[in-house]
C-alpha cells in the first residue's frame, strides 16, 4: 500500500492540471513559453502519476484495468474480472 500522502498529492496534482488545463491550451495556441513557464509546475498533466485504485502503487499499473498488477492478479483469481481466465496449456 502507498503512503496516503503521496495518494493525495498525485490527486491535488490532478486538480491543479485540471484547473489550469484551458490556460495551458490557450498558451500553448499563442506559443507564448514564457507565460507557459510562469505557471505552476504541477500544471503539466506529465507530473501526474497512474496509480493503482486499490493499493495506490504506481510500478506495474496496467491502464486497461487502472490496477497494479498485483491486484490484478488477485482480482483476476478470485473472479473479479469478467472475461480473465488464467492460462492453461
Amino acid at each position: 500500500m502507498a503512503k496516503k500522502a503521496w495518494i493525495e498529492r498525485n490527486k491535488r496534482k490532478a486538480e491543479t492540471v485540471k484547473k489550469y488545463a484551458a490556460i495551458r491550451a490557450e498558451l500553448k495556441a499563442r506559443r507564448d513559453y514564457a507565460g507557459l513557464s510562469k505557471l505552476p509546475r504541477n500544471a503539466s498533466p506529465t507530473r501526474l502519476v497512474n496509480r493503482c485504485s486499490a493499493s495506490g502503487r504506481r510500478r506495474g499499473y496496467l491502464r486497461k484495468f487502472a490496477a497494479s498488477r498485483l491486484t490484478f492478479r488477485e482480482a483476476a483469481l478470485n473472479g473479479l474480472i469478467p472475461g480473465v481466465v488464467k492460462a492453461s496449456w
